[in-house]
């Protein structure tokens, strides 16, 4: 008797740690709930589930219920369980420890709430290096699903039908059954019209076992737009043509497959994505996973001994591993865009990092290393509360912690994607005249912006805690004679920089100077933020209370007091000088409010041979 040919359905769903609950809700009450529901009323379709860690915790703490149904689904070997990393996570870029440790966690999630080992594993797009073979083995998964494009790229063509058949792939001696996600199958069957698509799958299947092996065809279903009764159409159709497919679970099958090709998969589909791609072309996914590379190496050097905080501190870290960073995001679907994403990302690696320290024993200090893992060296100015990274790139601030709110105020987001971030305390040299209209969150027009000139070093005191840079702009025109000294400084978890402008020309210079700084906050209104002014009128210190959404210009301001609710912390920003500013909260259309600019205004008249000098002191305390 002929086989029939296999109908694996498979279907996934991961929200980023840090999205919102309303996203989590939908994607529950929308999705996974109703199809849930449906398979209980079509016990002859079978279907292979991959919910992230991440998903499924949420799930426990807000539906529980949902956990006996699926508990069901799988105790009458209707369902599988497919592994992967607890917090979905970007496994090629991430070291072996972290890889095992994440799928481990996972599974024994699912083991302790479903009493079943997952025999395979679901990836997030990009993820694939060959080198994950071993891991994936040493995690005990047999099967691995991959992207048809993906055995395109590797040269494996499709059968008569336009279906891939599974292949074998090995590493170092370990080998993995690879099933292929025949995603523009399973798109089409989503779609309107899915009674005539259910008979194409037939009919294409039917001609792969003209090959002499039964046809299979692993298809990914979602209902997107989240159509009620999709589900119940979709297998009552399904059903009706049960006489037609055999509908399996790839733990049924996996171990009957013979002959498998061996292939080699290159980790790229038919468009070349990689996630190195994603973390080159966008400096703010790179700084995170810089981060995480630096709280790693932490966590290994400083850690040895104490296991307890050891397990403690990476399972900190594997939550800013999450793949969620590696997608712009929409309205809808948080990613790299939506703030709240990137902070959690954030929060959990300080947290990492905190338990790298032992209790009363911190000392502060200044170093020089790669941290950014851009083949230059950064200065990293730690105290016992603050963390301050600064490179020689404008001399700038481009990482600013606070421990004890686990909070980086410089999370911020460029509105223009792949440019460079937006860093603190960058400095324009601008005309004398310079009027409100030319200047803006991006700069200033007109104006000569520093922030892209590498810095010369002058000094690096690891005792006092201080580097001095300077730059010599070599721009010709009107500032060609300008020199600027920048002097950082962190002590007792106050953060100082001394300006210093010489003129090294024959003749007076009058221009503005506009140092520019960006500070993130957890939104920009007054359930998030409280601002406070002190300027001086007359002689006379005035202090005054500012609408943060709907500041633009405050005059002659010597202090700025950013009170952030959210985490209890005060930010003093003061300059020894009276100086006008403009400040800009920064929101883009996908993730909403990024940061906040603030760009000062001070005009400087330096005569030849003279210099003229400016103080910022930045303090953080709860």
């Amino acid at each position: 008797m002929k086989e029939k040919p296999s109908l694996i359905l498979c279907a996934s769903g991961h929200i980023p740690l840090g999205a919102g609950e309303t996203e989590y809700e939908n994607l529950y009450s929308k999705e996974i709930k109703p199809l849930i529901s449906s398979l209980d009323k079509f016990p002859d379709i079978n279907i292979a589930f991959h919910y992230s860690g991440v998903l499924l915790y949420w799930i426990e703490r807000r539906h529980p219920e949902f956990f006996m149904l699926l508990g069901d689904l799988l105790n009458r070997k209707q369902a599988e369980l497919l592994g992967g990393g607890f917090y979905n996570p970007m496994l090629s870029i991430i070291p072996s420890i972290d890889k095992i440790g994440q799928m481990e966690m996972l599974t024994t999630y699912l083991r302790k709430h479903f009493g079943k080992r997952p025999l395979g594993c679901w990836l997030p797009p990009m993820s694939w290096e060959q080198s994950l073979v071993s891991s994936l083995n040493a995690c005990g998964m047999n099967y691995v699903f991959l992207e048809e494009e993906m055995f395109l790229s590797a040269g494996v063509k499709a059968g008569e039908g336009g279906f891939f058949y599974p292949c074998i792939t090995e590493d170092q001696g370990s080998l993995i059954i690879a099933f292929p996600i025949a995603r523009k199958a399973g798109n089409d069957l989503c779609s309107n019209g899915f009674e005539n698509k259910i008979n194409k799958i037939h009919e294409n299947l039917s001609k792969e076992n003209k090959t002499g092996r039964n046809g299979i065809a692993l298809l990914p279903i979602t209902n997107e737009l989240y159509e009620p009764n999709f589900y119940d159409g979709l297998f009552e159709k399904l059903s009706s043509m049960n006489s037609e497919f055999e509908f399996n679970l790839p733990s049924r099958i996996y171990k009957n497959l013979k002959d498998l090709k061996k292939v080699y998969f290159s980790g790229r589909d038919s468009d070349c994505s990689n996630p190195r791609h994603f973390l080159a072309n966008y400096p703010e996914a790179g700084g995170i996973y810089a981060k995480s590379v630096y709280v790693h190496t932490l966590i290994k050097n400083r850690l040895r001994g104490d296991k307890a905080r050891k397990r403690i501190a990476f399972e900190e870290l594997w939550k800013a591993q999450d793949s969620g960073l590696f997608r712009i995001g929409c309205p809808s679907s948080s990613g790299l865009f939506h703030s709240s994403v990137r902070k959690a990302a954030y929060r959990a690696l300080l947290e990492s990092e905190k338990l790298t320290r032992e209790k009363g024993k911190f000392h502060p200090s200044l170093s020089l290393f790669d941290y950014d893992l851009d083949g230059e060296g950064e200065y990293i100015f730690q105290d016992e509360k603050v963390n301050c990274c600064i490179t020689t790139r404008g001399a700038s601030v481009f990482e600013l912690d606070y421990l004890p709110a686990s909070w980086n105020y410089l999370d911020t987001m460029s509105l223009n994607p792949g440019t460079e971030r937006r860093n603190a305390f960058n400095e324009w040299l601008a005309p004398e005249n310079l009027k409100s209209e030319d200047i803006n969150s991006e700069g200033i027009r007109g104006g000569y912006f520093c922030g892209n000139d590498t810095y010369d070093v002058l000094e690096m005191d690891r005792i006092r805690r201080l580097v001095k840079f300077r730059l010599v702009p070599d721009i010709g025109g009107q500032w060609a004679d300008m020199e600027i000294q920048k002097n950082w400084q962190l002590k007792k978890n106050i953060l100082t920089l001394e300006y210093v402008l010489r003129n090294t020309g024959d003749d007076s210079k009058t221009f503005s100077f506009c140092p520019q700084m960006d500070l993130s906050f957890p939104g920009m209104d007054d359930k998030f933020i409280r601002l406070f002014s002190l300027r001086e009128d007359n002689g006379s210190s005035v202090r005054e209370a500012v609408d943060p959404g709907e500041i633009d210009s405050i005059n002659e301001v010597k202090i700025l007091e950013f009170q952030d609710i959210v985490n209890e912390t005060i930010i003093n920003l003061e300059s020894n000088k009276a100086g006008n500013c403009r400040i800009f909260n920064i929101f883009n259309e996908e993730g909403g409010y990024q940061s906040t600019s603030i760009i000062y205004l001070f005009p400087v008249s330096i005569d030849s041979g003279k210099t003229w000098k400016l103080a910022f002191s930045l303090k953080m305390y709860s």
